[in-house]
């Protein structure tokens, strides 16, 4: 393991080489690194083949177009934090709940902000956490704006687990659901990924009228019964309308 840690902190002196550099050929990485020549050969051929750099016509390196897709993730995430945060701590403060911001990566949700309730009795979660995407609210909400083939492809792969009680377990229900969540522009869940938690969500767009992200207010289920729901409802569906126009959405 330790060997591993080493060949990781080698590889990534090697690929901070090109913030100055454009173009590197072998002879002059090894002179940069000051790394032995073998050691630097085996590393960069493990570099090309994860696509973090690519080789010329002439045997020089240059950073792989990865590295722009990931700057282009981040970008993105950082712009959506950015502009969801004051609707955040607005809806926080409107309704006295948990909001959370989520998008998808891959074929899981993952939060990327969230705010607490002031109120002593909360559904705890954490920056970073990861769901599936047929469970709970905020992440299913995406999973039902998704185009039809991806979101065919994802129910048709996917092994249904139960987190909760109220967890989605049956491909043909949730195609229901996902269903009556487009046609009315939010989702609710209760006790699907945690027990006596129950949540709202609205979907996020972009410019390009694309699913980006989804936001939440989350809760103790005996706060998230019928005669309080449609206030929790109507703030979560403004709350994302609002975000999306930030984002260009019309």
């Amino acid at each position: 393991m330790q060997d591993k840690n080493k060949t990781v902190v080698k590889s990534m002196d090697i690929l901070k080489l090109f913030r100055e550099n454009p173009k590197l050929n072998l002879n002059e990485i090894v002179e940069l690194s000051g790394i032995p020549k073998t050691s630097v050969y085996r590393m960069l051929g493990s570099l090309e083949q994860m696509e973090f750099l690519k080789k010329d016509d002439y045997g020089k390196y240059e950073l792989g177009l990865i590295f722009m897709e990931f700057g282009q993730l981040v970008k993105e995430r950082m712009d959506i934090r950015k502009i969801a945060l004051p609707t955040m701590y607005f809806l926080r403060d409107e309704v006295n709940e948990a909001v959370n911001l989520i998008i998808k990566e891959g074929n899981e949700a993952i939060y990327i902000e969230k705010l607490d309730t002031l109120q002593p009795v909360r559904v705890y979660t954490k920056i970073g956490r990861r769901a599936p995407l047929y469970g709970g609210a905020c992440p299913r909400i995406i999973l039902a704006y998704l185009p039809e083939v991806e979101r065919e492809k994802y129910i048709d792969e996917v092994e249904l687990v139960a987190f909760g009680f109220g967890t989605i377990t049956d491909k043909n229900n949730l195609r229901e659901v996902l269903k009556k969540d487009r046609q009315n522009g939010y989702s609710v869940s209760h006790s699907e990924l945690q027990d006596y938690s129950s949540a709202v969500a609205a979907p996020i767009f972009d410019s390009s009228n694309n699913i980006v992200a989804s936001i939440s207010l989350v809760g103790p289920s005996m706060r998230f019964q019928e005669e309080h729901l449609a206030k929790l409802i109507d703030a979560v569906k403004i709350g994302a309308k609002e975000i999306s126009l930030k984002l260009g959405w019309r």
